[in-house]
């Protein structure tokens, strides 16, 4: 059996069941986190982004690979989470802007959408690092090239590049020297080699998983980040009541009489509501709105192609049932209603892991806060979102997190406001960066100052391994404590104040003037106590500042300035 070219469809049953075989070992690749924390969550980023990919491609009903390619990149751009997902949604980025126009493609021509996949996702990391989803991509692409100039039959050449990324795949530890010492391969790279496995597998008639991948249950996060914000308004206040996401195909007649402009076409529906978000390349057009009247939208859509994805849901009545669920869960009544925004400007996005974090940073003045961090990355399309309901002429983010930075600069370019993203890695970064921000200075000397700021933060955090290893020199046995002291395990033991005591001698010198404790939910009040005594006996100069932080995995996490 050969095959010599790809049509839409066969390039769409690929991507779909690639998805489905990294959906079907999510576990395996989360399991080979570097570091034993309980938030080794590479597999479940490049799932939750995959399977947004799958979803456009499921709606863009066609037989033309390219415009396929284009819905898949589309989807897995604005659902990209973590780092993993976010160069995932570069490789195909990539890819599908080699394969446009083209109906189907060729054992070449699959060969060079690879390569031009890998030198997008290069030039989108700032700091490429090798022995990693980068390196096996990258050795794959370049095999597949040189496979493709005398192999013409397609399966034999994905043969070898499956070939190829396994090899490189093997080879990660010899390039990452942590890899090695801890005893696994690279987590992403493993990832991309199970999508490669289910590419395969359709082009060879064979099914490697038993179902299609689940849509990722967002309920739930929807649930935490908005549980506030719903809380405090009443149903009378909404304005726009009907949220609204259409998909357009363009249809070039439609595009000869009526000309599609992205920012002419945002600043037009600016006039219908708010949260608004339009995306567009050659092939099709999104858009997201809160709206009051929703058939007006999708007319001024309907003049650029054929609607192919409708989706409108009444809020005022998700609102109505969400206040009736808070109150049988929570008791008591409703906050007042809250006034709507009027565009400001400035704004300031920010990430948090538990409530007394969030409250924090809501004190210092985030305009936003969007639960997530460890094992809970928000999307590119969570950062528009809340970028969206800030209404703010200049927006500031916070990651937060180091796995969140790549999707915070994605939501940056997307969004019609000015948007520059802070790089903060830790919450204590972020809290720094934060108060550096003075409301009368421009965008650029915020940044300046807020990156300088964080600068002169030290963090540390306290959580527990998730299984045995040994990593710089420190044996770590599964359920034991570990303190991080920036990016290195610096203690672990079975009792927590012991390693926690040594992990802040790691942490304080003789320049550290103020320590910030935050505490975890699973951290009990009198443990704080006996720590702040220990620093008030050992640092006697030093300020010492507890806050409730309620964040989960992490029983503390401390700044040390």
């Amino acid at each position: 059996m050969s095959v010599n070219s790809i049509e839409g469809k066969k390039l769409a049953h690929m991507f779909v069941e690639g998805a489905a075989n990294l959906s079907k070992h999510v576990k395996v690749v989360d399991s080979l986190n570097v570091f034993p924390v309980p938030d080794g969550d590479t597999g479940t980023n490049m799932n939750l982004s995959i399977t947004s990919g799958v979803k456009e491609v499921k709606a863009q009903v066609s037989d033309d690979a390219g415009k396929v390619a284009a819905s898949f990149a589309k989807g897995l751009l604005m659902g990209a989470r973590g780092n993993s997902g976010v160069i995932l949604s570069q490789l195909f980025r990539g890819f599908s802007k080699d394969v446009e126009g083209k109906e189907s493609i060729g054992a070449l021509d699959l060969a060079k959408a690879f390569e031009h996949g890998v030198e997008t996702a290069y030039k989108a990391v700032m700091k490429p690092v090798e022995g990693t989803i980068l390196t096996v991509a990258k050795d794959a692409a370049k095999h597949a090239v040189k496979t493709a100039k005398h192999e013409k039959d397609v399966i034999a050449m994905m043969e070898e590049v499956l070939k190829e990324a396994r090899a490189s795949l093997k080879r990660t530890p010899d390039l990452l020297p942590v890899l090695k010492e801890v005893g696994v391969v690279d987590s992403g790279g493993q990832g991309l080699v199970y999508i490669y496995e289910g590419f395969l597998a359709v082009l060879k008639g064979e099914k490697l998983s038993d179902s299609l991948p689940e849509e990722p249950q967002m309920e739930d996060l929807v649930k935490i980040e908005h549980h506030n914000a719903q809380s405090h308004m009443s149903t009378e206040d909404i304005e726009f009541g009907y949220c609204t996401e259409v998909m357009v195909r363009f249809e070039q007649e439609k595009l000869a009489a009526n000309p599609f402009d992205e920012t002419s076409f945002r600043n037009e529906l600016s006039e219908h509501g708010d949260s608004l978000l339009v995306v567009s390349d050659e092939d099709l057009l999104k858009v997201h709105i809160h709206a009051e009247e929703p058939g007006a939208v999708l007319s001024k859509a309907q003049r650029f192609g054929d609607l192919i994805n409708i989706k409108i849901e009444n809020m005022r009545e998700q609102h109505t049932h969400l206040l009736d669920e808070t109150k049988a869960v929570y008791g008591g009544e409703e906050a007042s209603a809250a006034t709507p925004k009027e565009k400001s400007e400035y704004g300031i996005v920010t990430v948090s892991m538990g409530d007394g974090i969030a409250k924090l940073f809501e004190g210092l003045g985030a305009s936003a806060v969007i639960q997530g961090g460890q094992t809970m990355n928000p999307s590119t399309e969570d950062i528009v979102r809340a970028i969206e309901e800030v209404n703010a002429e200049k927006v500031i983010i916070l990651p937060n997190n180091g796995n969140i930075i790549m999707a915070a600069e994605q939501a940056a370019q997307v969004v019609d406001a000015k948007a520059v993203v802070i790089p903060s890695k830790t919450v204590p970064q972020g809290l720094a960066a934060l108060l550096a921000f003075n409301p009368s200075d421009a965008l650029d000397a915020n940044a300046q100052g807020m990156k300088e700021a964080m600068s002169h933060v030290k963090t540390g955090q306290v959580t527990f391994a998730v299984r045995d290893t040994n990593i710089d020199g420190i044996d770590i046995k599964k359920d034991d404590f570990m303190g991080i002291a920036e990016k290195k395990i610096v203690s672990s033991g079975a009792d927590v104040l012991e390693v926690t005591k040594e992990l802040l001698q790691k942490l304080m010198d003789e320049n550290s003037e103020i320590i910030t404790i935050l505490q975890g939910e699973d951290a009990s009040s009198e443990l704080t106590d006996e720590l702040a005594a220990y620093i008030e006996s050992e640092y006697p100069d030093v300020e010492v500042d507890i806050h409730l932080g309620n964040q989960p995995l992490y029983s503390y996490i401390f700044s040390v300035e």
